[in-house]
């Protein structure tokens, strides 16, 4: 007998702690029945049901989510069709709502595992495997027994929420996750009620015990994993808990490992920000969802966020240049019209987090704001992963130019690719919503939306957009557009939009010549010939001061010219740009 527990990931790189949890709660007796497919919703529904069938499974359970539904949808019309005896179930939080209409809909499917599932899977596992034989292994006659279940006869009686001490660690052989975000949760549950989150329906906020969770924390560490993100909901809720996990991980960083925390930043106090403060750039990054700043929405879904406080707590993190800050959005809220957002986007963005993203509002089965859908006259789509269309605060057309202003906000902000370009141009602007608003519009006007430009070509785009804006400039932005390219790789072919630079060749060649004799910049490259040098370093020049674009109210142009060396071994921990430092062809040199 073989259970096959199926996970559709959004992408490669992600992995599935359900399916791996399910399994490990399950036993090791029960384990050699259970086997693990993971697939993506880039895999062709083709492709997916072609591997299924070859498993030969006996029984399959899919793990389902508003990211992967619409595909398993179509899966299960067609798995009958090649393997007419498999029972096939479902469990996950886009089944746990209106199971019976869903069981109504796909006749094919046994029964829908609801809520939290380890026990429920492992009951029905032993059921399985004992053929509802007591005394074979399985502890129940039949599966209406089973509490947690949904059959075509009713629900089974409310399973109770387990000790999430009880859960077993997940992870056994890492070399399978390779290149893969490893996911890990130190608890389950949210103290917060907000109206669009299915953990508001969780009202019990349960924390594993903190010697397992370093244990665990510790195998993740010894494995030089590149990032771990733990999924609870809001990871400092309990002070204690996240205040003794951050500091085990800072007392035993790998200089390797990073750490993805989800935070409410306004409940975070000075002994909280001083010890983020003294991690090492790169070891934990941090998500916060501010949402909207509307008062009247924070109100009407349930949060009390103190905007002032998160904008001064985000300031005090960033003082440090050393955790990474992703600051998130939702477009579609109640009573946040276009107007109202663009407030709210302003707020975040003046922020400067690392990461700015820009969501609209998906109105999940069970939720509030889902059973006040009709009162908010929100309408979504019908098909997972039901996003919002239109609000009484927020047409359809006010959506469409929303989602065009989240495509721009994703290429030219949240890719770090353009960090110093980005503030002068803003300056030829009322607001930032406006310019990524009129940058969305050109790109519209030039078809972009339709034919995507590669990545290498939006700097060309950004260059023509600027000089439409403001021609006057267009030497200016050439050299924060060189800069700003340069930071990021050292390319073997001049961009067009870069100056040219024979007239300095002598002079850089001179530079590598001295460095080759007696490194002092370069002592990282000694024993390279200075030809091989130029090759995995760059000097560019530049008669704009662009490394101060940041600050800089006025941008002036000098008369002679400034050398700039990038050195690609040397790389901000968390914007990946190239060390950039200022060199004077006579004598010295100044960090940028």
């Amino acid at each position: 007998m073989q259970f096959l527990l199926v996970a559709v990931n959004a992408k490669y790189i992600h992995t599935n702690p359900a399916v791996y949890s399910l399994k490990a709660y399950a036993g090791e007796k029960l384990k050699p029945y259970i086997s693990l497919a993971e697939y993506t919703i880039n895999n062709q529904m083709d492709e997916i049901l072609g591997d299924l069938y070859k498993r030969h499974p006996d029984v399959i359970g899919f793990s389902c989510y508003i990211w992967n539904f619409s595909l398993i949808r179509e899966l299960l019309r067609e798995l009958p069709k090649v393997l007419p005896e498999a029972d096939i179930w479902l469990g996950g939080p886009e089944v746990s709502f209106e199971s019976s209409d869903l069981l109504n809909q796909f006749p094919m499917v046994k029964g829908i595992i609801v809520g939290e599932g380890e026990e429920t899977f492992r009951d029905l596992l032993s059921f399985y495997v004992g053929n509802g034989n007591p005394e074979a292994g399985s502890r129940y006659h039949d599966l209406k027994d089973i509490p947690g279940l949904v059959l075509r006869e009713g629900a089974t009686s409310v399973r109770n929420l387990l000790d999430i001490n009880d859960l077993p660690f997940i992870y056994e052989n890492l070399k399978e996750l390779e290149n893969k975000i490893i996911y890990y949760e130190s608890g389950r549950g949210c103290p917060y009620r907000c109206s669009y989150c299915l953990s508001s329906i969780d009202k019990r906020v349960r924390l594993r015990d903190l010697d397992k969770v370093k244990r665990e924390l510790q195998f993740f560490l010894d494995n030089r994993v590149p990032q771990v993100k733990l999924i609870d909901r809001t990871f400092n809720c309990n002070r204690r808990h996240a205040m003794e996990i951050w500091q085990y991980i800072k007392e035993n960083d790998n200089g390797v490992t990073n750490f993805h925390f989800e935070v409410a930043a306004d409940i975070l106090d000075d002994e909280e920000l001083a010890i983020l403060k003294s991690f090492r750039p790169g070891l934990a990054q941090l998500e916060i969802g501010v949402q909207t700043t509307n008062p009247d929405t924070l109100r009407e879904i349930n949060r009390s966020a103190d905007i002032s406080r998160i904008a001064a707590v985000v300031e005090e993190i960033q003082s440090n240049r050393n955790i990474h800050v992703h600051l998130d959005l939702i477009a579609g809220l109640p009573f946040e019209g276009y107007e109202s957002f663009q407030k709210s986007f302003c707020d975040v963005y003046a922020m400067k987090p690392e990461q700015l993203q820009l969501g609209f509002l998906k109105v999940l089965k069970g939720t509030e704001i889902w059973k006040k859908a009709e009162k908010y006259k929100i309408v979504y789509q019908d098909r997972p992963p039901y996003e919002v269309l239109h609000t009484r605060w927020l047409s359809y057309e006010e959506i469409l130019k929303l989602k065009q202003v989240e495509e721009m906000v994703e290429l030219y902000y949240n890719s770090n690719q353009f960090m110093h370009t980005l503030p002068v141009l803003m300056k030829e602007f009322a607001t930032s919503f406006s310019m990524f608003e009129k940058l969305a519009e050109y790109y519209g006007e030039k078809g972009y939306f339709l034919n995507s430009p590669a990545r290498s070509y939006r700097y060309q785009i950004l260059l023509a957009f600027a000089v439409q804006t403001v021609p006057d400039k267009e030497a200016l932005f050439r050299e924060l557009l060189t800069y700003d390219y340069y930071l990021r790789e050292n390319a073997k072919s001049r961009p067009p939009f870069a100056g040219e630079l024979a007239p300095y060749r002598d002079q850089i060649w001179d530079f590598y010549q001295r460095e080759e004799k007696k490194p002092e910049l370069l002592a990282d490259y000694r024993g390279y010939h200075a030809r091989q040098t130029m090759k995995m370093t760059h000097m560019d020049v530049f008669f704009y001061p662009v490394w101060n674009s940041r600050e800089a109210t006025e941008m002036k142009k000098s008369d002679k010219p400034f050398f700039v060396l990038f050195d690609y071994q040397k790389r901000d921990a968390l914007t990946g740009e190239a060390k950039a430092v200022r060199v004077y062809p006579d004598a010295g040199n100044e960090a940028l």
